[in-house]
């Protein structure tokens, strides 16, 4: 999955900062115990990238395990200044985020959700870069969705 995340930031994260939108194992839990954030987390470190990141329930346990990250406050004080904003466990305040407050922290309205909880053609509408499993990645354009052969 940090390949994936590299590959929708251009091919580097070196030198970005990226946005992790939940580290637990899954929602409702606090729960740290083979959370796929304990191996991305880390991976995007190492490949350069700053990380601040939010989670509802499992700030208190990913502090202790996943150094060097920045922990903020909500979801969208992690957002503020990112290069990109990466959705890791699908909590319902995840479901539901403000795009157009979104779009205007990030650097790049660029969305990497690796949990599939939003539709592309919305986040194309939106006016989103958007990147999810199993699925092509969108960007914005007037025509609704187009391919993202260079970033994916």
């Amino acid at each position: 999955m940090a390949e994936k995340v590299v590959k929708a930031c251009g091919g580097s994260v070196a030198g970005k900062t990226l946005a992790i939108l939940g580290l637990a194992f899954k929602p409702n839990t606090d729960d740290m115990r083979e959370a796929p954030s304990l191996t991305i987390v880390p991976a995007l470190q190492e490949l350069g990238a700053e990380i601040r990141a939010f989670d509802p329930e499992s700030m208190t346990e990913a502090k202790k395990m996943l150094p060097g990250t920045v922990f903020a406050s909500d979801a969208y004080d992690a957002m503020k200044g990112a290069d990109a904003a990466v959705l890791l466990t699908e909590w319902n305040e995840f479901r539901a985020l403000d795009l157009e407050r979104m779009k205007g922290l990030l650097k790049s309205p660029t969305l990497i959700d690796l949990r599939n909880v939003y539709k592309p053609a919305e986040m194309a509408a939106a006016g989103f870069f958007y990147f999810s499993i199993g699925r092509r990645a969108v960007e914005p354009g007037r025509a609704g969705l187009r391919a993202v052969a260079s970033r994916t």
